[in-house]
């Protein structure tokens, strides 16, 4: 979680090296119309988090945080993206526009590649109904395949390869890879996502 500027700018960077978008080139730099749209996604997302997390004790800043909501929000519904704060680590790779969902109270680790099509959600359990937590959480280096379903309290493991469509209702151990509906392990080569946070 971002916790001062200095975790700003190492999310940053870290989402961009895993974007291929590190370092810049002078297109990027000067933004705009050169500047890819879920790369400015990604950038709003982090100084948003930024924003929340560290800078919300004044009413202007408070006002401030509404401001950058919104625009946020506007990208959102441009992209068809449903994604909270606070849930994705550093080295995050959303790549292409397209439907994701993701609920607020999952946790996602470090260098996630995430495609179109994925819902990560809760899901109601048999004996206590519907509860806020009962979300993913997800580990470190994660490859999440087109269409693929995660919902529940369970957990997937560090260096883990979802298939595309796959429906994760269970725990997923580290250095596989699952497929399937409901997903089961198919071999255990696991994801070879692009690392952005360099600590992996």
């Amino acid at each position: 979680m971002i916790q001062s500027k200095a975790d700003l700018d190492y999310y940053i960077e870290s989402d961009l090296k895993s974007l291929g978008c590190y370092p810049l080139t002078w297109k990027l730099k000067l933004g705009g119309v050169f500047c890819p749209a879920i790369w400015q996604f990604q950038i709003k997302l982090r100084k948003l988090e930024y924003q929340n997390n560290c800078r919300k004790n004044s009413f202007v800043q408070k006002i401030y945080f509404y401001l950058k909501y919104k625009s946020y929000e506007r990208f959102s519904m441009k992209f068809n993206f449903s994604i909270p704060i606070n849930v994705f680590g550093p080295g995050l790779c959303i790549c292409h526009v397209g439907t994701l969902i993701v609920n607020g109270n999952a946790k996602v680790g470090s260098n996630c590649r995430i495609h179109a099509g994925v819902n990560i959600g809760n899901s109601a359990s048999l004996d206590k109904g519907w509860v806020p937590d009962n979300t993913p959480t997800i580990g470190n280096n994660v490859y999440i395949g087109p269409g693929a379903k995660l919902f529940g309290k369970i957990k997937i493991g560090d260096n883990v390869a979802i298939g595309a469509n796959a429906v994760v209702n269970k725990d997923v151990s580290d250095h596989v890879t699952v497929a399937g509906i409901p997903a089961k392990v198919i071999n255990t080569k696991g994801s070879n996502v692009i690392h952005g946070d360099s600590r992996f």
